[in-house]
C-alpha cells in the first residue's frame, strides 16, 4: 500500500524534529514534557501524566443535590401517570428532561460520572415511553466518537517501529503553531498507518465544505487553517451528535449555540446548519483567543470548560502555557490539540502524507426558496426532483417531517433550479400547506404522548382541542390536532407555558402581540449576518417575541426594522445598541452573562463600575459555586463578601463579587 511503504518513514523514535520547521513553527520542548524517546517504552510515569479527579468535592455536593432533583421530577412524572394526570406527567418529563440537558451544559465534565449515566438513562428511557418513540436512540451519531474514543485512549500497543516523518516535508506557515512533539508525532502515525481510511473520508468531506468555511473564517478574521478543527470536532458530519448533546459539524452545547444566535427547538436545530453553525464557530474561537490570548488553549478552552482549563493551569503552576498545563488536563484535551496540530498538518499536505488530494469539484452550494411553513419535506423534494434524503442532506437542521410553521422558511434547493422548484411549488396541492389543524385518526398502539410528539404540539394542547377527551383512546379514534397554533409556539424556543396562545388561523405568523406592560418600544435595523437569536439575546427578551411583535418568520433582511419592547428604565441603553458593531454587541452579551452591570455603560469603552466590585444579580437555577466558577473566585470570598453563612440564594438577589 502506498501509505505504508512511504510512512514507514514517520514518527522519529528519538528526537526529531521536522528537517525545514520555519521559524514561526519552531518551539522549545515544554519543561514538563520530556523528550520522544521511543512510543513502545515511554511510561505514563515518564510522561508526567497525572490524573485529576473530575470534579472538587464541592462540586460535587451540588451536582449531588441536582441530580436528587431529577430523580424527584422523574418519580412525580411516574406518579402522575399512575393518576391518569397527563398533562401534570408531561409538565415533569419536560422539567426532568431540560434539567438533564442544563447539567451537560454547565458541567461537560459530568459525563464521566456513572451515576449521571444512570440519571440520564433512567430519564431518557420515560421520555421514550411517553411519547411512543420506539426507535432505540443512539447515545451518539456520527463515526468521530469511536474514532476519538481510540485516538484519545493513550493506548500505545498499536505503535510500530521504524516510524518516521517524510523527507522534505513542507510545514506551512499558519497564524496557530504546529507544534511537532511526541504527541502530535502519535496522532500522526494514527491517522497515516493506524487507522488511514479515517483520514481518507475527511479529506474527501472536506472539499465539499471547506470552500464555504474559508469563505465564513476570512469573513471573521479568523486563522483559514483552524477550519481543520471540524474534522476532530465531527468528521465533517453535520449531524453528529455526542453523548453529552453537542451537535452538529462544530459540537456546539445548547448554551453555547444559543449565545451565538443559534436556535433549537423541536422543528429545527440550527447547531446543524453548515453555514450558521460555521459562522458561530469562527466567532467562538475568536472570542477564546481573546481570552486567553494564545491559540493552543483557545482550542482546549474549545473542548473544555473554561473551569477545567483554570484548574489545570493553576496545577501547573498557572503559567498559561497548555504544553505546561498538558499532564493536568483531562485526557481527551490531552489528546485534542496534537490531534488538531496533526490533522491540519496532513490535510494541508496530504500528498507528502502519502494521500491523494480529493478533486471530485463537488462544494456545499445551494439557492434559497422562500416556502410556506408546515409544507411536507417529501412534497418539497418532489419539487426539487430529488430524493428526501437529498434534500435533508442540504437542510440538515430541519427536523421534522415539514418546514417550522411559520410565514415563510429559507430552503435550500439544487444550485440552479429556482425556476423549476417554483414551477413545481406552485402545484402543491393547498390542502399540503399550512394548516392550522390536522385531523389524526388513532392507530392500534399510539398514545397521546406519540401524536403530540408526531405532530411538534403538546398533551395539554391536545385536551384544550378536543372536548372530553381521556386519557385513554382506542384505534380509529379521530383526534383534532392543532398543528400551527401550538407549533408556532414550540419554535418560538423555550415559550414559556404561561405565555397567551395566538388565535388559531391560517395567518398565525402574520399576527403582532401587544407590547408588554411598562416597557418602551425602540427600532432595531437588521445587519448583515444577524438572527432572530443574535437579537434576542442582545436584548435580553425572548425569540418567539420577536417574531410575535413584528409579524415575523424565521427569515429576516438586512435593512429590515424590528420593533423591541424593553423595560422603561433601560430603553436608553438599549436604543444604543442598533449602533453598535457586531463584536461590540458579543462583548455586550458576554459580560452580561458574566454579571456585570452593563446598563451603566454608554458605549465609549467605560463603565462607571468596571474597576470595582462586581454587583451580580442572581438568576433562577444559579448556585454559589456555578457564580464562583464564572468569576474565578470562591465560595467561600462571596459568601465573606455577602454575609451569607450557607449555600441558599434566590432570584433577584445582588451579590458583591470582588476578584482577589
Amino acid at each position: 500500500m502506498k501509505q505504508t511503504l512511504l510512512l514507514l518513514s514517520i514518527l522519529l523514535i528519538g528526537t526529531s524534529v521536522f528537517a525545514q520547521q520555519t521559524e514561526s513553527t519552531e518551539v522549545e520542548m515544554p519543561p514538563k514534557l520530556l523528550p520522544y524517546s521511543n512510543p513502545l517504552t515511554d511510561s505514563r510515569e515518564e510522561l508526567r501524566v497525572i490524573e485529576q479527579p473530575a470534579l472538587s468535592t464541592e462540586m460535587d455536593t451540588e451536582l449531588l443535590r441536582r441530580i436528587s432533583n431529577v430523580y424527584r421530577l422523574h418519580v412525580m412524572a411516574i406518579d402522575a401517570q399512575v393518576q391518569g394526570d397527563l398533562v401534570q406527567a408531561e409538565n415533569y418529563i419536560n422539567e426532568s428532561f431540560a434539567a438533564i440537558q442544563t447539567l451537560m451544559d454547565e458541567y461537560p465534565e459530568i459525563q464521566n460520572s456513572r451515576r449521571f449515566a444512570e440519571l440520564y438513562r433512567s430519564v431518557m428511557a420515560e421520555h421514550s415511553e411517553f411519547y411512543g418513540i420506539t426507535e432505540v436512540r443512539s447515545e451518539t451519531e456520527g463515526d468521530i466518537f469511536d474514532i476519538r474514543s481510540e485516538l484519545f485512549s493513550e493506548q500505545d500497543d498499536w505503535i510500530a517501529e521504524g516510524f518516521v516523518l517524510p523527507e522534505n516535508l513542507t510545514i506551512n506557515n499558519t497564524d496557530v503553531p504546529l507544534i511537532q512533539n511526541q504527541h502530535v508525532n502519535r496522532h500522526l502515525m494514527y491517522y497515516t498507518v493506524r487507522r488511514p481510511d479515517v483520514m481518507e473520508r475527511w479529506l474527501e468531506r472536506s472539499e465539499y465544505y471547506f470552500p464555504m468555511m474559508r469563505e465564513i473564517f476570512e469573513d471573521e478574521g479568523v486563522p483559514l487553517e483552524l477550519i481543520h478543527l471540524s474534522m476532530i470536532e465531527s468528521g465533517l458530519v453535520p449531524t453528529a451528535r455526542s453523548w453529552a448533546a453537542a451537535v452538529g459539524l462544530w459540537q456546539f452545547i445548547r448554551a453555547t449555540g444559543r449565545f451565538y444566535g443559534l436556535e433549537v427547538n423541536w422543528w429545527i436545530d440550527e447547531r446543524r446548519d453548515p453555514i450558521k453553525s460555521t459562522r458561530a464557530a469562527a466567532q467562538h474561537l475568536r472570542d477564546l483567543y481573546e481570552v486567553w490570548g494564545d491559540w493552543h488553549l483557545a482550542l482546549a478552552n474549545y473542548n473544555l470548560s473554561p473551569r477545567g482549563l483554570r484548574r489545570a493551569i493553576n496545577a501547573a503552576g498557572g503559567v498559561e502555557d497548555y504544553w505546561v498545563a498538558f499532564p493536568y488536563l483531562p485526557r481527551e484535551t490531552r489528546g485534542y490539540v496534537p490531534s488538531y496540530i496533526a490533522a491540519t498538518m496532513i490535510a494541508m499536505s496530504p500528498e507528502e502524507f502519502g494521500f491523494e488530494r480529493p478533486r471530485n469539484g463537488v462544494a456545499y452550494e445551494f439557492d434559497i426558496a422562500e416556502v410556506d411553513g408546515l409544507v411536507p419535506l417529501e412534497d418539497l423534494a418532489n419539487a426539487a426532483n430529488i430524493s428526501l434524503q437529498e434534500l435533508r442532506d442540504l437542510n440538515p437542521e430541519l427536523l421534522r417531517w415539514a418546514t417550522p410553521p411559520g410565514d415563510s422558511y429559507p430552503l435550500k434547493i439544487p444550485k440552479g433550479t429556482m425556476d423549476e422548484f417554483l414551477a413545481a411549488y406552485q402545484e402543491i396541492p393547498k390542502e399540503n400547506r399550512a394548516q392550522e389543524v390536522a385531523m389524526h385518526t388513532v392507530s392500534r398502539g399510539e398514545s397521546l404522548g406519540f401524536i403530540a410528539q408526531r405532530y411538534g404540539t403538546t398533551v395539554r394542547a391536545l385536551y384544550e382541542s378536543n372536548e372530553g377527551l381521556s386519557n385513554i383512546i382506542h384505534p380509529g379514534q379521530r383526534i383534532v390536532v392543532p398543528v400551527a397554533a401550538s407549533s408556532a409556539g414550540q419554535i418560538a424556543a423555550n415559550r414559556p407555558s404561561n405565555q397567551p396562545q395566538r388565535t388559531s388561523t391560517a395567518s398565525t405568523s402574520q399576527q403582532t402581540q401587544q407590547a408588554p406592560a411598562n416597557t418602551s418600544s425602540v427600532t432595531y435595523v437588521v445587519k448583515s449576518g444577524d438572527t432572530i437569536g443574535h437579537i434576542a439575546e442582545w436584548f435580553d427578551v425572548r425569540a418567539w417575541q420577536i417574531r410575535s411583535w413584528n409579524g415575523v418568520g424565521n427569515t429576516i433582511r438586512v435593512g429590515q426594522r424590528l420593533t423591541v419592547h424593553v423595560p422603561n428604565n433601560r430603553a436608553d441603553f438599549y436604543r444604543q445598541i442598533d449602533g453598535l458593531t457586531f463584536a461590540q454587541k458579543q462583548d455586550l452579551q458576554r459580560r452580561q452573562r458574566a454579571g456585570e452591570d452593563i446598563y451603566a455603560l454608554r458605549f465609549d469603552g467605560s463603565s462607571s463600575s468596571s474597576d470595582g466590585p462586581i454587583r451580580y444579580t442572581v438568576r433562577r437555577n444559579d448556585t454559589l459555586i456555578g457564580i464562583a466558577n464564572r468569576h474565578g473566585v470562591s465560595v467561600a470570598d462571596i459568601q465573606r463578601d455577602n454575609n451569607i453563612s450557607g449555600s441558599r440564594i434566590y432570584a433577584g438577589q445582588t451579590l458583591t463579587i470582588r476578584r482577589r
